[in-house]
């Protein structure tokens, strides 16, 4: 396998326990006898997590390394997705989700800095089809966790199952990538808070909006299904996995996208596609077609986080690290916005209209789409004004 392989293989690999988690969100709703709003509540715990422990991951990457954190937090990882299927309270889901939401939030920035290295180094472009091969993953995951609920199979010696095999895979690939050059990984962040440069904010906010719709659909969309169209458990975990498979699929095309169209522009599009996907939700009838209005929102969500993190890694500020662990902060305020928001609303209004909430997310990723075009420059600004020195120096 070439690296860039390996580094999809591990991308792929990563969400796929996730995935089996979802659809068994309503089971678990029932077993333990939540409201939605007890439900958001709980669901809270994963976003927390996150943001909690991404306020240290740039520091962690930069002490010890993309590789070294993928080596470490994949079973870490692992093992906390095991969590929310032993809790018998919604806190004790909360603080399983918690955990869960901070050992992945580690995880998944040393991926995106060992796809940002690779295309750093190699002048190659891989980010959307690693997160391409991750949404597939997650697709692969929800299919798994489908099927698991459909056929009322035991989903925590699924999940048992799951983490043996994926860490029995995902090692020996790990400890075959190289090592960054002699130095990089020990670059020390600068301490105390420094304000995220504009380009910065406009980048994560930007993604802010369109992650949001991600952490709604992964959370919500079962629910969705199962109380307006009164969808049995695999109906309902199928949405998922649909809405996963259009967003992977987009996903794997994106890197080729990003070569025929600017950033920002390729940006705009896909959220005016969102939009669509959303009328499509609120407007169905059935449930074939709010599972096409599921996809096609998953197209319209595809790229926002893979062109985010190019743009972050690019803007100018910290490292690329410290940029990427910002932009996930602040996108991942939309996985707390979303469970807290549309939870109450689904309660007061229904469901359906409770995920209309995602239409104003979706059109601040609209307006600020650009700021991706403006940061891809800055890098370009900068490797110009490197080779200008370069030869100057030569010159002289």
């Amino acid at each position: 396998m070439t690296e860039a392989q390996r580094i999809c293989l591990i991308f792929y690999l990563q969400p796929i326990a996730l995935g089996a988690w979802l659809p068994h969100i309503p089971g678990v709703q029932t077993t333990l006898g939540l409201t939605n709003s007890e439900l958001a509540i709980a669901l809270v715990g994963a976003p927390v997590g996150t943001l909690t422990t991404l306020m240290i991951a740039g520091r962690i990457a930069g002490w010890i390394g993309a590789k070294r954190i993928t080596l470490v937090f994949y079973p870490v990882f692992l093992l906390a997705m095991l969590l929310p299927f032993m809790a018998t309270t919604q806190w004790l889901l909360m603080t399983a989700l918690a955990l869960v939401g901070g050992s992945m939030s580690i995880l998944e920035l040393g991926l995106n800095v060992l796809a940002d290295d690779y295309e750093t180094r190699t002048h190659h472009k891989i980010m959307s089809r690693a997160h391409g091969c991750w949404s597939f993953g997650l697709l692969s995951g929800t299919l798994i966790g489908s099927a698991v609920a459909g056929f009322a199979l035991s989903p925590f010696l699924a999940g048992i199952a799951i983490a043996i095999l994926v860490q029995a895979l995902v090692l020996p690939v790990i400890l075959r990538l190289p090592l960054p050059p002699e130095g990089q990984s020990a670059k020390p962040e600068q301490r105390g808070f420094r304000l995220p440069h504009p380009v910065l904010l406009g980048v994560c906010f930007f993604t802010f909006g369109t992650t949001l719709v991600e952490g709604a659909v992964a959370d919500w969309a079962a629910v969705y299904l199962r109380d307006a169209f009164a969808a049995n458990p695999g109906l309902a975990g199928l949405g998922i996995s649909i809405f996963s498979l259009c967003l992977a699929s987009t996903r794997l095309m994106g890197d080729r996208l990003r070569q025929v169209a600017a950033p920002g522009r390729l940006g705009q599009v896909l959220a005016l596609i969102g939009l669509i996907g959303l009328s499509l939700i609120w407007l169905a009838p059935n449930a074939p077609i709010a599972l096409i209005g599921l996809g096609v929102l998953g197209s319209g969500a595809a790229l926002a986080f893979p062109l985010g993190v190019t743009a972050a890694s690019a803007a100018p500020g910290g490292s690329a690290a410290s940029n990427v662990a910002v932009l996930s902060f602040v996108a991942l305020l939309g996985f707390l916005v979303g469970p807290l928001t549309i939870g109450p609303l689904a309660d007061a209004f229904g469901i359906r209209a409770a995920l209309m909430v995602l239409a104003p997310m979706i059109g601040i990723s609209l307006l600020l789409a650009p700021c991706l075009t403006r940061s891809e420059a800055t890098r370009a600004n900068r490797t110009a004004a490197s080779s200008v020195t370069a030869a100057r120096g030569e010159a002289l």
